[in-house]
């Protein structure tokens, strides 16, 4: 990512009417906040919870960024992730065309995590 805008990271997550599922969310932006100070992250919800990923992004363009990752925070790769959020991020694409927005995979799909969530069972 560029050195010359800021740059940042949207957590995306499906959402929930209940304020204490959005603990872990948080938790995970803190610590991004805290390891990488010059990086701008964000929490968005694809229903349920508020903001949603194009009142973030449109924030985060507003503040001069260029480059922005959205990293679904989906154990499992179902609708959301699979047709759902492509097709936000295609939106966002248009509305933004001079900004680059990488979508990361699920978190369910990478090895580090479940090779954790292993171990945490396996205790």
């Amino acid at each position: 990512m560029s050195a010359t805008a800021p740059h940042a990271i949207v957590l995306f997550a499906h959402g929930s009417r209940d304020p204490l599922w959005h603990k872990p969310m948080e938790a995970v932006a803190h610590q991004i906040a805290q390891s990488h100070p010059h990086v701008l992250v964000r929490c968005a919800y694809l229903e349920l919870s508020t903001p949603d990923l194009a009142t973030v992004c449109h924030a985060l363009v507003d503040q001069g960024c260029r480059e922005i990752a959205v990293l679904p925070m989906f154990l499992g790769v179902g609708k959301h992730a699979r047709e759902d959020l492509p097709l936000l991020i295609a939106g966002l694409r248009q509305q933004h065309p001079a900004v680059q927005f990488d979508l990361k995979p699920a978190v369910g799909e990478d090895p580090r995590l479940i090779q954790l969530l292993a171990g945490i069972a396996a205790e």
